[in-house]
């Protein structure tokens, strides 16, 4: 088989405590994204990352310690799953919506087919995922993850 015909379906990249790190791992994903041919969803993966990398720099990478963006592509090409993994405690969560702060999760539950949270140790994973058309009408769910088995159990 021609080895350039064939795409990974994984793809992570740790990012530092730092603000150019978002950019960084929007560079990343959109890379990743246009190697697989997933185009037609880019700007909202895109935001969707820009938003979980952010919650992660800001709420949950203690100082001396990164982020984790891990990307992987299922169904046969069909489904997109971002993962941010951190090592902060804490669960995310919305706040008030006439805050100043505090929407970027209530955008990931907009723009993306499915979003959740797991456990992993130390802190968590805040996870999203993306069909190759926009799928109205999915109902958005939170996610435990056994880090062993890497099963998933939807609530």
């Amino acid at each position: 088989m021609n080895e350039t015909m064939q795409l990974s379906l994984l793809r992570e990249r740790v990012y530092r405590r730092e603000r150019r790190s978002v950019s960084a791992a929007r560079e990343f994903v959109r890379g990743a994204v246009t190697d697989w041919g997933f185009g037609a969803r880019l700007d909202d993966v895109l935001l969707c990352v820009s938003e979980l990398s952010t919650n992660a720099l800001v709420h949950g990478v203690p100082p001396g310690r990164g982020y984790l963006v891990r990307l992987l592509l299922r169904e046969e090409g069909k489904l997109l799953r971002v993962e941010v993994h951190d090592s902060g405690g804490g669960q995310p969560g919305a706040r008030e919506p006439d805050g100043e702060s505090g929407r970027g999760l209530v955008i990931v539950a907009a723009l993306a087919d499915l979003w959740g949270v797991g456990e992993r140790n130390p802190g968590k994973v805040v996870w999203c995922e993306f069909g190759q058309s926009s799928c109205s009408g999915v109902v958005h769910s939170t996610a435990s993850r056994t880090v062993a088995s890497g099963s998933w159990e939807r609530r």
